[in-house]
This record gives structure tokens, C-alpha cells and sequence, in this order.
């Protein structure tokens, strides 16, 4: 069979075979209705874009660039899977780089998805990094640039995050009005703003309720399960232990939890337990896991909305930058039941 060309597409349209090309290159000047229309159409034409004679003419790729931590982490697959349904909705591919939480291998993955000559790039910070020169370069040489999650806004570029202080503060709550009186918290790194903000979050939201801030109930560590293990254990060698701790994230608490289950505190309600991101394995373990929703499929796709966006102005370094801060949700479950009565004569 002769394959489909953009004259075929354009004459089942009645249309030209320009404004096809367009349409399949996502051009402003055309609306999106006829966008859409064009592809379907493509589509059951079974049309075969030569991405390289496009590129050649646009001086467009068509590839836009991810770079996430880990993609061990089920919140970070989600994210991807939000801007893989938007970006191949549009005709664009995704060309995917993991950070492992090093600096290096960040600088690294920006290099090589600036020499790939993607049309932007979509990341979020690893835990290690501190100096931002490398997205800055990104940014000079008109890259459209756009971060989630973990955001640097002095970077003046597009966010998409979600509020962290307001699900630090639900966390915290929750576990106040359970009945909790004496909540720790495993932190993060400081310097990562998300961390900073939930434990903002937790120190406003124990204030509001007239509890004490105890700076021994605050541990800080690295975001990990054997973290969150130590965070516990040292937690456990107070005087006065907690009732109930809110941990950065779910693989903290996860940590956490194991530690508490090699005490006799291993039943829901003797210490509470709230995670942050709603991990796929916290409504697994036992006792499922508490946590905080982050949208991660919705940040997903508002990130790589932007990021179309910016990919079609013709001066993407002029445009104000956009912050995008979503809606943090409590998923209530067995780790922070209210607390045990308390056995006769103890």
C-alpha cells in the first residue's frame, strides 16, 4: 500500500496541506479543535510522521526532556505517566533521566538532554544538589524549563508543586484530633524546601492547638527507610517517648513503622503513624499507612502543560514565571487510629 502522506489527511479534511503540517506540529496559529481533528484523523489513515524530516524543517525534535530522582519511587512513575499522557497527546516523545539523588548525575542528565537537543525539560531536584548552574544554563540557551515537586524559585522558571506546609499541617492535625498529645516528627533535608514546608506545617499546626514544640521530638534525616528507622529508634531512647509521629515521607514512616514493630508499641492506636505522598505500598503494610496525597498524575500533566506552552512562544526566557501549587489530600487508614486505652492498674 502507498503510505499516507499530509496531502492525504489534508484532502479527507478539505483542508491544505500546510495547515495539516501545522496542525501535526502543534503550531499556535492553529486551534486546538483542528488539531485534534488532524490527528484523529492521521491516526485512522494510519499516517507515519518522518519525525526527522520534520525536525530538519521545524528545527524541532519533538522530544521533550525528564529528569527525576529515582524511578524506584511510585510518586515520581505517577508524575511520569501524567506527562507521557499529555506530551503524547500533542505528538511529542519523552526522553527519560534518573538522577539517583546525585548532583553529578543530574549536571550530567542536563548535559545530555541539551546535546540531544530536546525542546525542554521537565525535572525535579535531587536531594544532593545545592548549586543550580547547570538549569541556568539550560535557561540560557532558551530551553523552556520547568520544575515539580522539589522547586527552586530563584531559578525563575515555571513550578508545578503541591502546598507542603498545608499537608503538614493536615498531618499533624489528623493526628491531634485522633487524640495524640505528645507528636514527633522524622524530617527531611532543610535545605529542600518541601521538607522545610512540612515541617513548617507541623510546628504551626501544634501550635494552633496549644501543644508544645519540642525540638527533642524533631529528628531530621535523609528520606529513606533506614532513616526513618534510625529517626524512630532514637525517638524510642527518650525519656518520654512520643504517642505518634508524622514522617516526612512514606519511606520514612515505613522505616518508622519497623522500628515500632520490634517494641511492644506494634499495635495501631499505641503510637500513630502519618506518612506524606501516598506511596503504592502504604495502603499495603500492616497497619496501612496514613498519608498525604500529592495529585501526582494531575502535577504530571499540569507540568508538561506548561511546558507545551512555553515550547510554543518564541521567546520561552521572556515569559513570567507560572506557579502551579496544588491541593494536598488526607488518606485516612489504620496507622493513625486513635490512641489504646490504657490497660487496668498500668
Amino acid at each position: 500500500m502507498p503510505r499516507t502522506t499530509i496531502h492525504d489527511i489534508a484532502k479527507a479534511l478539505n483542508t491544505t496541506a500546510a495547515t495539516v503540517s501545522r496542525a501535526l506540529n502543534d503550531h499556535p496559529s492553529i486551534s486546538e479543535a483542528t488539531k485534534v481533528m488532524v490527528r484523529e484523523t492521521a491516526k485512522q489513515l494510519n499516517y507515519q510522521q518522518n519525525r526527522m524530516a520534520s525536525s530538519l524543517r521545524s528545527g524541532k525534535t519533538r522530544v521533550i526532556g525528564v529528569i527525576i530522582p529515582s524511578a524506584e519511587i511510585s510518586f515520581f512513575g505517577s508524575v511520569i505517566h501524567g506527562i507521557e499522557e499529555i506530551a503524547k497527546g500533542r505528538g511529542y516523545n519523552v526522553l527519560l533521566f534518573q538522577s539517583n539523588e546525585s548532583y553529578q548525575q543530574e549536571v550530567q542528565g542536563i548535559q545530555t538532554l541539551l546535546q540531544s537537543n530536546v525542546d525542554g525539560i521537565i525535572a525535579s531536584i535531587a536531594k544532593e544538589t545545592t548549586s543550580y548552574a547547570h538549569f541556568l544554563e539550560a535557561k540560557k540557551r532558551n530551553t523552556p524549563l520547568i520544575l515539580f515537586d522539589r522547586a527552586i524559585e530563584d531559578l525563575g522558571v515555571s513550578t508545578v508543586v503541591i502546598d507542603d506546609y498545608k499537608g503538614g499541617y493536615l498531618a499533624t492535625e489528623h493526628l491531634i484530633q485522633q487524640g495524640y498529645k505528645r507528636i514527633a516528627h522524622i524530617a527531611g533535608p532543610s535545605h529542600i524546601k518541601i521538607f522545610h514546608e512540612r515541617l513548617r506545617g507541623y510546628v504551626d499546626a501544634l501550635t494552633a492547638h496549644h501543644l508544645p514544640v519540642d525540638e527533642d521530638l524533631i529528628v531530621y534525616g535523609k528520606v529513606s527507610i533506614d532513616s526513618g528507622r534510625a529517626g524512630m529508634n532514637q525517638l524510642l531512647q527518650l525519656e518520654q517517648i512520643p504517642d505518634a509521629v508524622f514522617a516526612v515521607e512514606d519511606f520514612t514512616a515505613l522505616g518508622a513503622l519497623q522500628a515500632i514493630k520490634e517494641t511492644e508499641f506494634n499495635q495501631p492506636g499505641q503510637i500513630g503513624l502519618v506518612g506524606f505522598a501516598n506511596e503504592a505500598f502504604s495502603a499495603y503494610i500492616t497497619p496501612s499507612l496514613t498519608t498525604v496525597d500529592q495529585q501526582t498524575t494531575l502535577m504530571g500533566k499540569e507540568a508538561a502543560q506548561l511546558l507545551l506552552t512555553a515550547i510554543t512562544e518564541a521567546t520561552p526566557t521572556d515569559q513570567l514565571p507560572k506557579k502551579i501549587v496544588l491541593e494536598p489530600r488526607l488518606v485516612v487508614r489504620d496507622s493513625s487510629k486513635p490512641p489504646a486505652l490504657k490497660k487496668p492498674n498500668s
